[in-house]
């Protein structure tokens, strides 16, 4: 069953299947509705645990099993379509104080219980492989939804995850003084009046994963908050893999052993999407002022990205947030997101911008290879030279950005998002993406298709 099939299936009348939960009569009173549909998920819960655990179930186990969760769903979708917004309101003192999604799941957990899953539930599936999991996190997806869905509810989590992060702030001084700053999975480093953002995790080819989440992000807010640096540089470091030795790779998107080996939760694709991703493209915000478009006040710089070797999959997103693309003679793009199993993040809404429909469809949904240098290619990529020579030209490109005025190219960069993607585009596709990702991320098809392209690959290398 894939992703599109459970999301349909949710839909589906509780009665029509064996096994199921009858879905409560909403109220419509919110604290009363509270007590009613948490006994039901308490219910589930409990008849879920009495099963044998997920690998070990008989057919008949995992069909029981997959009722009560879809039951437990329709009742989720039913509470949460009355009640999303006073949901939030109530997790965020109406509106008065920002709360990043960590605290937002955790804040609604304490306010209805069985909503979303606790903690305990969260911590057994977190050792499992992937395939293995119960998929509980799904419910967090649809919580999210729902949130985001509701504009005003959605437009306040969007600006929120546009503040720079605490630790970033407490950062700052340091980056200030030395100029450098290693996060681990990202470094940080000013040259002249630039700021470069270098992603590390060389032994997956500079692969994402939650080792490399944070330290973007951190990274990312130190280059914008930096007074020192007006434009900022995006690459990927030399990588130790044998095939490519002391070669810079700008990025191989989602590292697929940690996806397969289920060490990639849920919450990474949002808090990516709407953390540093968003950051580099709309800049950050700050309590006082909105990050809209056309009255915002968002701190922002250009970006240049450098692209060595190959930007796939998340990588080849970043591509379409950057405001000029270095790229060598020798590098390509891919989406492989369809053969992994999952939504390429923002690329289905941005990626035809750049290379048309068709070649989107091609690329998204057929797995299109896109080489730098061909035609194609240059409608992302801004210029194309030599492989050895794109570190001076990223740097020249950027000093372009400064001799023509940073004032200017970010009031430019603001003026094409109006045009092109508004925060509240962002917002409505957000919604949208926090569902299907939940979905497909604990898709049977996610796995199968790990499985015939992934390890199977590895196998042969």
């Amino acid at each position: 069953m894939d992703c599109v099939s459970i999301a349909l299936e949710i839909d589906r009348p509780v009665s029509a299947q064996p096994g199921m939960f009858e879905i409560p009569p909403l109220s419509g009173e919110f604290d009363l509705d509270v007590r009613v549909f948490s006994k039901l998920w308490r219910d589930v819960h409990d008849r879920i645990g009495r099963l044998p655990e997920k690998p070990a179930r008989t057919d008949a186990e995992a069909k029981l099993a997959h009722h009560y969760m879809v039951s437990a769903r329709n009742a989720r979708v039913s509470f949460l379509s009355a009640h999303a917004a006073t949901l939030y309101r109530r997790a965020t003192a109406n509106l008065t104080k920002f709360v990043y999604i960590d605290e937002v799941i955790s804040s609604v957990r304490s306010l209805v219980p069985g909503l979303v899953p606790s903690a305990q539930l969260l911590e057994a599936d977190a050792g499992r492989a992937q395939a293995h999991k119960e998929g509980y996190e799904i419910d967090e997806g649809l919580l999210l939804n729902h949130i985001i869905a509701d504009p005003a509810a959605g437009t306040h989590f969007c600006h929120g995850h546009l503040l720079p992060r605490p630790e970033s702030i407490e950062l700052l001084p340091r980056y200030v003084r030395s100029g450098r700053v290693d996060l681990g999975g990202a470094t940080l480093e000013r040259i002249g009046e630039m700021s470069v953002v270098t992603l590390q995790n060389t032994r997956f080819l500079n692969a994402e994963d939650d080792s490399t989440l944070d330290a973007l992000e951190f990274a990312v807010d130190l280059a914008l908050m930096d007074r020192a640096s007006r434009a900022c540089i995006l690459r990927g470091a030399r990588v130790a893999h044998r095939k490519y030795e002391g070669q810079r790779i700008f990025g191989s998107g989602i590292n697929l052993t940690h996806l397969y080996e289920g060490k990639i939760p849920f919450r990474w694709y949002i808090k990516r999407e709407c953390g540093f991703v968003n950051k580099m493209y709309r800049g950050l915000a700050s309590t006082l002022t909105s990050p809209d478009e056309i009255t915002g006040e968002t701190l922002e710089k250009p970006w240049v990205a450098q692209v060595d070797g190959f930007a796939i999959g998340g990588a080849c997103q970043l591509l379409l947030v950057c405001d000029y693309v270095v790229a060598s003679d020798r590098a390509y793009m891919t989406l492989p997101a369809r053969k992994e199993g999952i939504v390429p993040g923002f690329a289905n809404g941005r990626l035809w911008r750049f290379v048309g429909d068709r070649i989107a469809r091609q690329a998204i949904q057929s797995e299109r290879r896109i080489e730098c240098a061909s035609d194609e290619g240059l409608r992302v990529c801004d210029e194309v030279v030599p492989a050895g020579q794109t570190e001076a030209a990223a740097i020249a490109a950027a000093d372009r950005f400064l001799e023509s005025g940073a004032v200017s190219a970010v009031a430019n960069r603001r003026g094409l998002r109006i045009g092109q993607e508004t925060l509240d585009q962002f917002r409505q596709y957000l919604a949208f993406y926090a569902r299907a990702e939940a979905d497909c991320h604990f898709s049977p098809q996610l796995i199968g298709n790990l499985e015939r392209f992934w390890t199977s690959r590895n196998r042969a290398a």
